[in-house]
């Protein structure tokens, strides 16, 4: 059968714990987006200070570090592998060019990232999951051990990769040319340090903005690359792909009690972790220095740990009656996933950029107020859209392109019969 002839899955092969996991992962995001977004984590440390929340927003930065920081998107990760995996598995079930169609999605995924990171805001993340999904074919036939090996050894790699930075004494850099390119790229456009927490927002033409997101996607790879998230994401596809080849998802009550043990060790390593790793962050010791490895070591002890541990928390409680009817709010919100999280860059942006309101940068704790705000709106929305239609926008757009054929977008009306 020809890829054009293939279709997506329908509505009655979804799994409504991947839509409402990844609900969840989205609010996460939006927290630890909008301090970036709003501009407050480019503000000095006199502006913070001088702030009303000051002492508010201190306590909630020891709990982001803790509770928040790398949990949901590793959490987005995961999710995305195991959406990798269903896809192919489906398609080679059906006799489908299965690699052609995913490689095609992928693309349309790459070009979605491209859009979001020098459109809209640069701190897209679509762009690296298309590019490392590209990747996962590669392990189709790797044995469920190895990828969990693999897993293990990509999450912990950047220990090696850090150690090098000390004992090079930091001329062992692989984002070097990256932050020489954004230093040159800056300087063009007049962003120094003293003005880069408000240029985007006295600037508020479309144009700056454009100006802006060009030095910021090289800054932002910078970052990818300078924090090791290559390999931390890739690790968390093959987790993902192995979760996805086992159906975990699809049979909660048969893998009730391997839950429980994956909740269990992953609080245990996690949370004392966690707190460490809150302390260390906010030490102020930053790599080439011997102690920045603390930063390191805890990243990789506490983020992964305990994004699983609230996977396989909110599994078992979805196992519950009382708990899977309000765990279903969220699931609207992640049937529209990419529609949500552009939208919400895309909202972020014309809060506090100049080229919309101009807000600028706020407490931290305003912008988390902000940004939960926009979730809860996101739910009403994505409630009330899914009521009339099968996808969102952008998934519609990303199916239809996909499939090389036009598909319908509203829901069939619904047909009361009266008996006579």
């Amino acid at each position: 059968m020809h890829s054009a002839q293939a279709t997506p899955a329908p509505d009655n092969e979804r799994y409504e714990i991947l839509d409402i996991l990844r609900g969840i992962a989205l609010i996460g995001i939006c927290v630890a987006n909008y301090p970036v977004i709003s501009l407050y984590i480019f503000q000095s440390p006199d502006i913070v200070a001088a702030m009303p929340t000051a002492m508010i927003d201190k306590g909630w930065a020891y709990f982001h570090f803790a509770f928040i920081d790398g949990r949901f998107y590793s959490l987005f990760s995961l999710l995305f592998g195991i959406g990798f995996s269903i896809m192919i598995l489906r398609l080679k079930n059906s006799n489908r060019n299965a690699y052609g169609i995913f490689y095609r999605r992928l693309v349309v995924l790459l070009l979605f990232g491209l859009a979001h990171a020098l459109l809209i805001w640069e701190g897209d993340i679509l762009l690296l999951y298309a590019l490392l999904g590209m990747l996962l074919p590669l392990f189709r036939k790797v044995s469920d051990k190895t990828l969990l090996v693999l897993f293990v050894i990509l999450v912990l790699s950047p220990l090696l990769f850090d150690a090098a930075k000390v004992i090079s004494k930091g001329s062992w850099n692989l984002a070097g040319p990256l932050t020489s390119f954004g230093i040159q790229m800056d300087a063009r456009i007049g962003v120094t340090d003293e003005n880069v927490g408000r240029w985007i927002v006295e600037h508020d033409s479309y144009s700056d903005v454009l100006r802006w997101l060009q030095n910021g996607f090289a800054w932002r790879w910078m970052m990818l690359i300078d924090g090791n998230r290559l390999p931390k994401v890739l690790g968390l596809f093959l987790l993902g792909f192995y979760v996805g080849r086992k159906m975990i998802y699809a049979n909660l009550e048969e893998n009730r009690s391997l839950l429980r043990k994956v909740q269990r060790f992953t609080l245990i390593l996690g949370l004392p972790a966690s707190i460490a790793f809150s302390y260390f962050e906010l030490d102020n010791v930053r790599l080439p220095n011997t102690p920045g490895l603390l930063d390191t070591l805890f990243y990789a002890l506490s983020v992964i740990p305990m994004s699983l541990f609230y996977a396989s928390t909110i599994c078992l409680l979805y196992l519950k009656p009382g708990w899977s009817g309000r765990l279903r709010l969220f699931a609207p919100v992640g049937r529209m996933a990419l529609t949500n999280y552009i939208m919400q860059s895309v909202i972020g942006v014309l809060i506090f950029w100049g080229v919309g309101f101009g807000v600028g940068s706020l407490g931290l704790i305003w912008v988390i107020l902000i940004a939960v705000t926009v979730y809860l709106f996101q739910i009403l929305i994505s409630r009330a859209w899914l009521k009339y239609f099968r996808y969102g926008p952008l998934e519609w757009i990303w199916r239809q392109l996909t499939y090389g054929k036009r598909l319908p977008i509203r829901k069939p009306p619904v047909t009361i019969q009266t008996v006579k």
